[in-house]
Order: C-alpha cells, then sequence, then structure tokens
C-alpha cells in the first residue's frame, strides 16, 4: 500500500479550561462553591472577595472608626467652621466642668456629646457581638454529656463499694448507643477473667443497680423489659392498668406492634376501653432510652433561590447572601499594567477573570432555569402540591435553548425558597400518570392526594391501597394498587394494618 499525506477538515469540541471551570462550578451545590472559592482565594492572591466578614473590620479600623478616643481634629474643624475654636479648645482639653457658667459654654457641650455619640453608635455597630458576648458571660455554658458519661456520674453516687463501681462501669461499658446491653450476662461472666472471683449473681446485682438508675429502660435486654422497667416507674397509674400494660409488653407485644387489638382481647378478657387505657401509658415509654443522649448531626441547607408573591405574579429572586462577591485586586492589576512582563501573575489575573465570569454565568443560569420551573409550575405555587404538573429536564432545556445535562447539573442540590417550604429544583420533575380523560397527572401531585386521603381516613376502619386506588380512580386518575403502595412507603407512611387505632 502506498503512503500517501492527505488534508482532511474536520469539526470536534474542545473542552477549554474556561469551560470547563464552568461546567465543574454549575455542578457544584453552595456548601461546595464556597469551599472551593476559598480554595481559589488562597492560591490566587489577584482575586479577592468583597463580602468578607472581616472587610468591616478592616474598613472602619482604616478610617480610625475604632478608636476609642473621641477624634479631637474632627471636633476642633467643627467648631472652627461654627466660630468657636477658643470654646471647643477648652472643652476638649477637659474644662468641660465650668461649662455651666456660660451659655456659650453650653452650645460647645452639647455639639461634643453630638459627635462623641455619633462616634459611639459606630463603634457600637462594629462591635456589638462582643457586647453581646460580654452581656451573655454570666450565664452557664450547657455540656453536652454522653449516656455513658450521665450513667457514671450517677454509679458514682449509688454504689458502696469499689467492687460494686467496677462491675456496674463495666455493664455501662457494654450499653450500645440506644442504652441497651446487646451482650448477655453469661457472656459477660465468661470474658471475665477467672481470678478475679466474680460470679453471675454478682453481674446481676450490678445489673439491678444499672437499670435503677436514669432514664428509665436502661440497661434492658429487650424491647419488652425496656418498656416494662418504664412502666413499673411511672407515676399516677391505676394499678389494673398498669397491670394490664405490662401483661402486654411482656407477653403480647408482637401482637400490639401489629395492632392486632381482637387477639390481645381476646386473650386478656378485657375490653376497648381497657385496651385504649393501657395503650396510653405504653406510649408514654420511650423505646429507646439511649436516644436523648445521641448527638445527631443536623445540616442547614441555604436557598440558592426565592420565590415571593407580588402584585405581578410570582416571582424569583437569587438569594444574595449565598452569591460570592468578587473582583480582581486593584493593586495587583496596576502593577501588572506597569510590569506586564510577570507572566506568571498575567496567568493569575486571567484565571481571577474567567472565575468572576463562569461564577455569574452560574448563578444567571440557575436564576433562568428557576425561573422557567415558576412559569410552568404556577398552579403548584398558588394551590400546593395537589395542583404540580408533569414536568420533565427535556422541557425546560428546549425552552432555555440550553442542553439536558445543564439542566440536570443545575437543578441537582440547588434549593429554592418557597411559601409551601425549601424543595430542591429536582423536586419540581417528575413522571406522569395517565387520566380517563386522556391528560397526565404528575406523581407528585398524587402522592400529595394519597396523603390527603391517609390523612383524613378513619383510623378505626384505615384506608387500605385498594381503597385508595379506587378514590383514586374515582377522580380520574388510573393507578394501580402496586403503585399507591409504592408513593405511600416513599411518603414514609405504614401499611393499613399499623395504622389502626382502637
Amino acid at each position: 500500500m502506498k503512503q500517501s499525506l492527505q488534508l482532511r477538515t474536520s469539526q470536534h469540541l474542545a473542552l477549554t479550561p474556561q469551560l470547563q471551570q464552568s461546567i465543574r462550578l454549575l455542578q457544584l451545590s453552595t456548601l461546595e462553591l464556597h469551599q472551593e472559592l476559598e480554595q481559589m482565594l488562597h492560591d490566587n492572591p489577584l482575586l479577592e472577595r468583597l463580602d468578607d466578614p472581616m472587610d468591616l473590620a478592616v474598613r472602619l479600623l482604616s478610617d480610625g472608626a475604632l478608636n476609642h478616643q473621641p477624634a479631637q481634629s474632627d471636633y476642633s474643624n467643627d467648631n472652627n467652621t461654627n466660630n468657636n475654636s477658643d470654646s471647643s479648645a477648652s472643652t476638649a482639653n477637659g474644662a468641660s466642668e465650668d461649662a455651666h457658667n456660660s451659655s456659650e459654654n453650653d452650645s460647645d457641650q452639647s455639639d461634643y456629646q453630638s459627635a462623641q455619640g455619633d462616634e459611639s453608635s459606630i463603634w457600637s455597630e462594629a462591635n456589638r457581638a462582643n457586647q453581646d458576648d460580654d452581656e451573655g458571660r454570666p450565664q452557664l455554658e450547657i455540656v453536652d454529656q454522653s449516656l455513658r458519661e450521665y450513667l457514671l456520674d450517677q454509679a458514682n453516687l449509688s454504689t458502696r463499694t469499689e467492687r460494686d463501681a467496677a462491675l456496674l462501669s463495666l455493664l455501662i461499658e457494654a450499653l450500645d448507643e440506644n442504652g441497651y446491653l446487646d451482650e448477655s450476662l453469661e457472656q459477660i461472666h465468661a470474658a471475665l477473667p477467672e481470678a478475679l472471683g466474680i460470679e453471675l449473681d454478682d453481674l446481676s446485682f450490678a445489673l439491678s443497680l444499672l437499670q435503677s438508675l436514669e432514664p428509665a429502660g436502661v440497661g434492658a435486654r429487650t424491647a419488652s423489659e425496656c418498656l416494662a422497667l418504664q412502666i413499673k416507674r411511672l407515676p399516677r397509674i391505676p394499678l389494673v392498668t398498669r397491670r394490664l400494660a405490662l401483661i402486654i409488653v411482656q407477653d403480647h407485644l408482637a401482637q400490639f406492634a401489629q395492632r392486632d387489638f381482637n387477639k390481645i382481647k381476646k386473650a386478656l378478657d378485657c375490653d376497648d376501653q381497657d385496651l385504649r387505657e393501657a395503650q396510653e401509658v405504653i406510649r408514654q415509654c420511650e423505646p429507646h432510652p439511649g436516644r436523648g443522649f445521641s448527638k445527631d448531626r443536623v445540616d442547614f441547607v441555604a436557598p440558592d433561590v426565592i420565590v415571593i408573591k407580588t402584585r405581578l405574579g410570582w416571582q424569583v429572586q437569587l438569594n444574595q447572601d449565598v452569591m460570592p462577591k468578587l473582583q480582581v485586586n486593584s493593586l495587583y492589576a496596576n502593577i501588572l499594567k506597569q510590569h506586564k512582563n510577570a507572566a506568571s501573575l498575567q496567568t493569575q489575573l486571567q484565571e481571577a477573570r474567567w472565575l468572576i465570569k463562569n461564577m455569574r454565568q452560574r448563578f444567571d443560569t440557575i436564576l433562568r432555569v428557576s425561573e422557567a420551573i415558576v412559569e410552568r409550575q404556577r398552579s403548584f405555587f398558588t394551590h400546593g402540591a395537589v395542583a404540580m404538573r408533569p414536568l420533565v429536564l427535556r422541557e425546560i432545556a428546549d425552552t432555555l435553548g440550553l442542553h439536558e445535562s445543564t439542566i440536570s447539573r443545575v437543578t441537582t442540590q440547588k434549593y429554592m425558597l418557597t411559601p409551601h417550604g425549601m424543595f430542591e429544583l429536582k423536586y419540581f420533575f417528575g413522571s406522569h400518570v395517565a387520566t380517563e380523560a386522556g391528560g397526565e397527572a404528575s406523581s407528585t401531585a398524587i402522592r400529595a392526594l394519597i396523603k390527603q386521603l391517609i390523612g383524613a381516613e378513619n383510623q378505626t376502619t384505615p384506608l387500605s391501597d385498594s381503597k385508595i386506588a379506587n378514590m383514586l380512580g374515582e377522580q380520574g386518575m388510573v393507578i394501580a394498587r402496586r403503585t399507591v403502595a409504592k408513593y405511600r412507603e416513599a411518603l414514609k407512611i405504614p401499611p393499613v394494618n399499623l395504622r389502626k387505632t382502637l
């Protein structure tokens, strides 16, 4: 085969560094965006942030507003303007105690107090947080305790011998985060060295001490034992009701959890009123005694856009609190104008300009997509989730002239604050279900209807999934029973047998 040279023209998509940065910033959440920004500010000296919390203090320091002493030069200039320089000098030098002898000095003293008051207001504005801290110093700080620390503090007061304290501490260390003793006493005893001479009865006595501590129910080995320990310590419970509640949690807890009240009434020979009173007693108990001591992590979400209602209709606004205000450092920019041969700084200058442009483009895209969503989901903002209409990414992409992947990046981990609550932008997209009239109903609207139907049901005879499907069919929505079950589970609503009450 003979070799030859040929010229061929073709087109291909090249991802420039600027485009790659734009795509990366678009898919970041608000928290990830600020973390990325902090790293860029650290690496690039030509980039600076205008909304830095330290900027206020820096500006006040540069203006002399944080100076405790009154600005005598400003005061003298003001009095020179009023042709009262002599009186002002005497006042500034501490002669204010003789000011009541003349009306002229009275006027100067009031001017001085006015100037001092203005400066004090600036000082109080800049140090309001510090003053709040000073006012709060006499208050005692609440120290969070773990369950083990709380129990050990009680153990030090309830044990008489060091041996009992050591065994009680051993059982406390064996508790899980819910306050249950996972291992049996036999297993704990088998793991102890024989040289210690500890008998199984010693561990049983230590367990009784543990179960007498607060919170009630701690040290239980089963849910039945945990509830029984709490029922025995509940105050002001009639003896008959307490006894019935104990029998239920000890012998019929599984049937009680399944709401099989007919079998319980038949086995215990009681009526609905007796069972209802026992149920109220059991509901006062906490099945996880250590829950109050667990430190759950709470994540707070800041909205990217805010929807408000005005006279012109629903309006979308960007949340200014999450929008970083960036600019190129003017000092370094002027240096580069004079020394254009600094290649490294020129590169950083270009990167800073790219970042500012891409950051602006990111928020503009979020705003455009949010406005398009609000335009198509106006019924939701007016009537709630039951009025949600079906919506897919392609519909927004075609409207804005963007790609579906761009819409997907914009709606992921971006949040909208509405009068109905905080929602991720993806919440407004969903599948649809056909109606008898040939239309479409959003799956979100159907879930809202299911929640409304279950919320309004008679709890003595709750609605089954088949009954809910038939009720939705009467409203023109063709939906199967298994679809109702899927939506109900997504809403974390228990099945019909677990919703039944006496």
